[in-house]
């Protein structure tokens, strides 16, 4: 086992040795890129939207029924969904969400063209296969999902906003004072570091499991799991580091 995992590590820091060498045509590298971002990004918004809408909506509720002392201020509902939204659903649950769609997609697209053997006719034509297709997927993650991050922060708080006006549990000033009630702006800086690395981990582990050579479809619905598995695993395990690190 402990074998295995060397050299799956290996292979994955040669891998990413190849991928991020400068490109040879920055006009294609670009071009690669606006596609990568629509495909990996624009894609899942309404998504991520609809369930960041549902969790706002949750944490309003549960928060409100959770404190029931008197002497504990209605607008620590508002405080508590900022601070939970910012700090955790909105970077780390929402890149597990990402990690199942989009990881899983990398890695069917770059495996079937391994079985298909389009990786080996780029490789013969002297192309950087590993550098075409991957560097451009990691560069469109790490900088549109920290703006999907905060698209999932705004409108977690819309969601709350929104239940708190067909409710009527807590008052609407109550909720925006919570909202607005010992802001750290650090948060954000936290939220979007996580998010960058998360977006890394998740698209470079994807291309990796795609990328090794395949002898059937099985194969590569095989690799895809594993990869949304070992993404999943490395972005819990990143996110208790940056916790540790960023926060302390």
């Amino acid at each position: 086992m402990i074998r295995n995992l060397l050299l799956q590590t290996g292979q994955y820091v040669l891998l990413m040795k190849r991928v991020f060498r400068k490109p040879e045509k920055w006009s294609i590298f670009w071009k690669q890129y606006i596609a990568e971002t629509e495909k990996l990004g624009l894609s899942s918004v309404s998504l991520i939207g609809i369930i960041s809408l549902a969790i706002g909506a949750v944490l309003v509720i549960q928060t409100s029924y959770n404190i029931e002392n008197p002497f504990i201020p209605k607008m620590y509902v508002g405080y508590m969904v900022r601070e939970s939204m910012i700090l955790e659903f909105s970077c780390t649950m929402v890149a597990l969400i990402l990690a199942g769609k989009v990881g899983s997609n990398i890695s069917s697209e770059i495996g079937t063209m391994r079985l298909t053997e389009q990786i080996d006719a780029m490789e013969m034509m002297g192309i950087n296969s590993a550098n075409y297709l991957i560097l451009p997927k990691i560069a469109a993650a790490c900088v549109f999902n920290p703006v999907l991050m905060l698209f999932s922060f705004m409108v977690g708080i819309i969601g709350g906003w929104l239940i708190v006006a067909l409710t009527g549990m807590i008052t609407l000033s109550q909720y925006t004072t919570g909202l607005r009630f010992a802001f750290n702006g650090f948060y954000v800086v936290y939220a979007i570091s996580k998010m960058v690395v998360f977006s890394f981990i998740m698209v470079s582990v994807a291309a990796s499991y795609g990328y090794k050579p395949k002898d059937s479809s099985l194969e590569v619905g095989r690799a895809s799991t594993r990869s949304i598995v070992a993404s999943c695993l490395l972005i819990l395990i990143a996110d208790l580091m940056l916790t540790q690190l960023l926060l302390n």
